[in-house]
């Protein structure tokens, strides 16, 4: 139990513990991912499991991780389905994400919904103390720590599976750190993410640099300007808006959805933020024969 700096009854509370294996470190308040490392640093077990002291873990939710990646040592880092715990009707954004974030359970689901968003809630995670010796543990800087941690883990080649139960309440208040830290915002993960998605893309992409974005709007191509910034090129623009169809945006012409080439004639990158267009551009691709992570990937 790292205690960063609290200035509430913890340590007391902790101190009443008389099991042995509870160990506290009491520090100055140095941040979040200080605390996280300092903790991985410590450790002895070879299974991690992360949690904040504000959340609710069911009693078998360690064990049910446990032997799950005993019967997989093939997995490196097994997460649950979470509960959302705040105010559904006021927080909608929130609650979509873990809906959104509760449906993927396979590595390939998580795998290729990476660019999204972060495709596991952090305090619901356990992993493989030996994956931080293959590719690091948490750094600090100006994006999410977790969100850069499963990029950077997942580019290495560890494998991720989630539980098809929920067996975390994922507490939700005003004063957290999603909301009131600039290292979460969604520019932020946009940082974390574009140097992953870049060199996934020069990998995966059989026209690299060549992209198609769908989403032609001005935020859209504000977030991607450091993915060009690196050498991505824009052959088109995909957009639904008939009031932009045939303009020029960029260099590159503004498409209908019709106007798609056939799949592997164009590999295309959907930018839309809006979750609600998601399964729409989805649908609209797989009508068209386009196969996610083969000839387009997700990235908003």
């Amino acid at each position: 139990m790292v205690d960063d700096g609290s200035v509430d009854a913890t340590m007391s509370v902790v101190g009443k513990v008389s099991d042995p294996r509870v160990r506290r470190v009491e520090r100055p308040p140095r941040g979040l991912v200080a605390a996280l490392q300092e903790g991985l640093c410590i450790a002895e077990a070879p299974l991690i499991a992360r949690m904040d002291a504000d959340d609710w873990s069911a009693p078998r939710r360690l064990r049910s991780q446990a032997d799950f990646l005993d019967a997989h040592p093939e997995v490196d880092l097994v997460a649950t389905q979470v509960r959302y715990g705040g105010d559904a009707e006021a927080n909608q954004g929130l609650a979509a994400f873990v809906d959104w974030t509760n449906r993927l359970l396979t590595h390939s689901e998580i795998a290729l919904r990476r660019f999204v968003e972060s495709p596991i809630v952090h305090p619901s995670v356990m992993f493989r103390h030996s994956i931080v010796g293959r590719t690091g543990g948490y750094r600090d800087g100006d994006f999410p720590e977790d969100y850069e941690l499963w990029l950077r883990w997942l580019e290495g080649g560890a494998q991720f599976a989630k539980l098809d139960e929920e067996l975390l309440v994922w507490s939700d208040r005003a004063d957290r750190l999603t909301r009131a830290d600039p290292r979460y915002s969604v520019e932020a993960f946009f940082r974390a993410k574009t140097p992953y998605l870049y060199r996934w893309l020069a990998e995966k992409n059989p026209r690299h640099p060549k992209v198609v974005v769908w989403g032609a709007g001005r935020t859209t191509r504000r977030r991607l300007q450091p993915l060009l910034e690196l050498g991505v090129e824009v052959e088109a623009w995909v957009d639904v808006d008939v009031k932009k169809i045939g303009w020029t945006v960029a260099g590159a012409p503004v498409w209908s959805p019709d106007q798609l080439p056939e799949p592997g004639e164009a590999f295309v990158l959907s930018a839309v933020g809006k979750r609600d267009a998601r399964p729409l551009i989805e649908g609209a691709l797989a009508e068209r024969g386009y196969e996610l992570g083969k000839h387009w990937i997700a990235c908003a």
